[in-house]
């Protein structure tokens, strides 16, 4: 019995998983596509226009110009320089009539490995559109085939506000995430691979070193690698120091607090609540004055010699927002659940 459930909950699940898979693929175009459907590989839109969906046939096919035109004036270019990241240096000439240095433009590394990004990327997009180009003429095919009536553009521009709605709203938000998330990050990522740096002068200049900035990086003899395990080092510190300041000492305070002997709860729930009601912004300038080089708190602590603690000092800024909220949390926790209540006055501190 449970594995006749099992599999009817599977069988549902897939039957619910293909409502979102196309009946029209590429791989079908090519297989069981007529002449139409298959000059569509080359010429964007034919299929369309061949069963008179002009518009969209000749919207395709304005893609796929602009895409040959990018490639051909700049993307090709781009796609070229970027295993290089070129070579030719900015060159300093004399001029004798002006009496001065002129100087010409030379190649410059970090807009090419841009560029060269940016160009991959579009090709990639071009190519999901050509995906969609091609779906679109099989598609016509089998409904003209079928003896359906073929959408107009006015109905597939209707359909972008009903059946396929998710297309329209996610469509801006998406392209946004690729362009200011995604493409710097591969970007960000990419230069790491690079030997850019201003030991050396390779800000203008530069190439590919492969992973051997993350050779010099993990190797704890280098100067670089030494700074690195030792930041690391502080980093895990204060994520340890950190969560547990936030959630385990906010969680004694909330049942600290929540106790029936406790006196002043309103006050001491103020003082949390205080802490979140000042912006985090305004406090850490607060923090940022004592705990510079002239400040009080990092004048104290020297001269008491507490220096060698820096991290768990530091760990004092997470305590005032952070533990207002975990505090409020557990405290309406231990208010409202049994067995949280239980614990706010059985016990006495």
């Amino acid at each position: 019995m449970a594995k006749e459930h099992k599999r009817g909950f599977f069988a549902r699940m897939f039957k619910k998983n293909t409502e979102f898979i196309s009946p029209y693929t590429v791989m079908d175009a090519a297989r069981h596509g007529n002449m139409k459907t298959k000059i569509s590989f080359f010429i964007m839109g034919f299929g369309n226009m061949a069963y008179h969906q002009w518009i969209k046939g000749l919207l395709f096919l304005l893609v796929e110009i602009a895409f040959i035109a990018f490639m051909v004036l700049f993307g090709g270019h781009c796609l070229a320089m970027l295993p290089g990241l070129g070579d030719v240096a900015q060159g300093e000439v004399w001029n004798e009539a002006k009496g001065i240095y002129e100087y010409t433009a030379g190649d410059d590394s970090l807009l090419i490995l841009l560029y060269g990004i940016a160009t991959i990327f579009i090709i990639v997009g071009f190519w999901i559109i050509w995906c969609g180009t091609v779906k679109s003429a099989y598609k016509a095919q089998i409904m003209y085939e079928g003896g359906k009536k073929l959408p107009t553009f006015k109905e597939d521009i209707a359909d972008l506000f009903d059946k396929k709605m998710h297309y329209t709203l996610l469509t801006l938000p998406v392209i946004g995430i690729i362009i200011f998330t995604v493409l710097p990050l591969v970007f960000m990522i990419s230069m790491a691979f690079t030997n850019y740096s201003v030991i050396g002068n390779h800000l203008v200049l530069f190439d590919w070193v492969g992973f051997r900035n993350f050779g010099e990086v993990l190797n704890f003899g280098s100067e670089i690698g030494s700074q690195f395990w030792a930041v690391l080092a502080w980093t895990l510190t204060w994520a340890v120091c950190a969560t547990f300041s936030n959630y385990i000492l906010g969680m004694i305070l909330a049942l600290i607090i929540n106790r029936k002997d406790t006196k002043g709860k309103t006050f001491w729930r103020f003082c949390f609540i205080l802490s979140i009601a000042v912006p985090q912004f305004v406090s850490l300038l607060i923090m940022r004055q004592m705990l510079n080089e002239q400040g009080g708190h990092q004048y104290t602590v020297i001269e008491l010699g507490l220096d060698q603690f820096a991290a768990a000092i530091l760990d004092e800024c997470s305590l005032g927002p952070g533990d207002g909220y975990r505090h409020q949390l557990l405290a309406g926790y231990s208010i409202h659940h049994p067995a949280g209540n239980r614990y706010s006055g059985k016990y006495s501190w």
